[in-house]
Parts: structure tokens; C-alpha cells; sequence
């Protein structure tokens, strides 16, 4: 089955913090997002796209607060007392979603092979069209080592991003989540917070 890294995710306590840590230590804004309703979550987006890793951004999550309750748990561990408890002293890099050709079949395998990645769930913002594959409990699997699993329409969002100025370099999940960039403020690694 392929898939390829689609994006990194970054927790916050808030969208406002999110935003401050990415101009600290990325030294780019993130442009919009949007407001998951079923999650009670919201966003921005910043395009990391380079010549290895095509199409890839990184996603700055938090918990929206005039959302109303989403009656099921959050995705990526946002509801568990540990992360949120870590994610109060500073954002950080939490998760990671890789992009699948097809997402019933890629969650057969992995059921077929003792992952329960969860159901697929259907979702749209303007132009965007996806398919991601969301657990009943709202926990990251294997915590980051394995990612949640997407699939998209035909567009995808880095196909309307500007260039941020920030590029992935490298990227592992094997032994602990780890992403190495280019950004204006030099080289930055980020590594999984919790």
C-alpha cells in the first residue's frame, strides 16, 4: 500500500499560541485554516512542500473554544489530561497524517494486521474534499508512530497555499517522531512533544 506523508500536526492550548510559537521558531505565519465541527477543533496551515516531500504542510491544531462540545473525542489525543496538561507549558509537534490512494482498502490492511485506525469519515471545506480516517476514542495509534490515515478529492490544500519559506528536509517516525526544516531562522528540528 503507499502513502506518503501529508501532513505534520502541531498541538496548541490555544490557535493564538500555535501561531506565536510558529513565527518564534519557524519564522513564517501560518496562513487560514478552519473550524472542524465535528471535532471541536480549529486551524491554520503553512505550506512545508520541497523537492523531496511534495505537497506537504503543517497543521497547527487547538481545541476550539466556542465550539460546542463534539459528544465524541477529539482526535490526536487532544481530550487525554497528559497532552493537554503538556501542550499548557507550549506548542508542539504531536502527530503526524499520511496520504492514501485509497482509504477503506489501506484500513483492511491495517485492520487485517492488528491496527484499528478507526472508521472513514467524509469531510469538506470550500474546494476540499477528504476522507480521513478517525478512531472512536480519539487516540493516536501506536501513539505517533503510525499516522492517521487521509484521502483526498481532487484538490489538496498546499494547492492553494503561497510559499511559506519553510521546507521539510527530513522526516522519521520510527523510533520517535522527527521532522528536520529549512526555515529563515536556520535549520529547526522538531521532535514529538508527548
Amino acid at each position: 500500500m503507499s502513502r506518503a506523508l501529508d501532513h505534520l500536526v502541531v498541538g496548541a492550548a490555544t490557535l493564538a499560541e500555535g501561531v506565536a510559537w510558529c513565527e518564534r521558531v519557524l519564522g513564517a505565519t501560518p496562513g487560514p485554516g478552519g473550524k472542524h465541527g465535528l471535532m471541536g477543533t480549529h486551524n491554520r496551515l503553512l505550506d512545508i512542500s520541497g523537492p523531496h516531500h511534495p505537497r506537504v504542510y503543517l497543521e497547527i491544531i487547538a481545541i476550539d473554544p466556542d465550539a460546542p462540545l463534539p459528544g465524541r473525542a477529539r482526535w490526536f489525543d487532544l481530550d487525554q489530561p497528559a497532552l493537554r496538561e503538556r501542550l499548557a507549558r507550549g506548542p508542539g509537534l504531536i502527530h503526524w497524517v499520511a496520504r492514501v490512494p485509497d482509504l477503506d482498502a489501506a484500513l483492511a490492511r491495517w485492520r487485517g494486521e492488528g491496527h484499528d485506525a478507526g472508521e472513514a469519515v467524509e469531510a469538506s471545506r470550500g474546494n476540499l474534499r477528504w476522507r480521513i480516517a478517525l478512531r472512536e476514542d480519539g487516540r493516536r495509534l501506536c501513539r505517533e508512530a503510525l499516522p492517521v490515515l487521509i484521502e483526498w478529492g481532487e484538490a489538496h490544500p498546499t494547492d492553494g497555499m503561497p510559499e511559506s519559506g519553510v521546507q521539510l528536509l527530513g522526516f522519521e517516525a520510527r523510533d520517535g517522531l522527527k521532522a528536520r526544516l529549512a526555515t529563515p531562522r536556520g535549520e529547526v528540528v522538531l521532535e514529538a512533544v508527548g
